[in-house]
């Protein structure tokens, strides 16, 4: 697995790029970056089970690992979704989904660190900072 890592000021407090992050209605905006009408299912609390899933449910199953409000979302993932159906576990350990949040004189600096397959990296490194910059639009306005 290759661990990636993505940062960005904004100019606004944690408490409104939280919400940027996980309110549905801004999660939905901001994903669409990664795939239009992407949405998740379940309650974001720590040790709830997690469904991030597209349109036609297909997607990933993980778990809430920790929630500390307006500070930090960390997710653990296990398997694929595959219409609608949870796959099997066959994620590594290490398949994690780090967001964290840190107070700056600018306002906010949001981190996201993720574990994924070599055949992801691309993907994901011209994604998130295209994604990073929908959160900082929706928590800045």
């Amino acid at each position: 697995m290759k661990k990636l890592e993505f940062t960005i000021e904004i100019s606004a407090s944690r408490e409104k790029v939280w919400d940027a992050l996980w309110s549905d209605q801004n999660y939905r905006k901001w994903t669409a970056v990664f795939i239009p009408g992407s949405y998740y299912e379940g309650e974001l609390l720590e040790g709830n089970d997690i469904r991030f899933l597209s349109p036609g449910q297909h997607g990933l199953f993980a778990v809430v690992e920790k929630l500390i409000p307006f500070q930090s979302m960390h997710f653990l993932h296990f398997g694929l979704v595959l219409d609608g159906i949870s796959q099997g576990k066959t994620f590594s350990e290490n398949s994690i989904e780090y967001y964290d949040l840190y107070e700056t004189e600018q306002g906010t600096k949001l981190t996201v660190n993720i574990h994924t397959e070599e055949e992801y990296v691309t993907y994901f490194s011209n994604s998130f900072p295209r994604a990073l910059n929908a959160v900082k639009e929706l928590a800045e306005s």
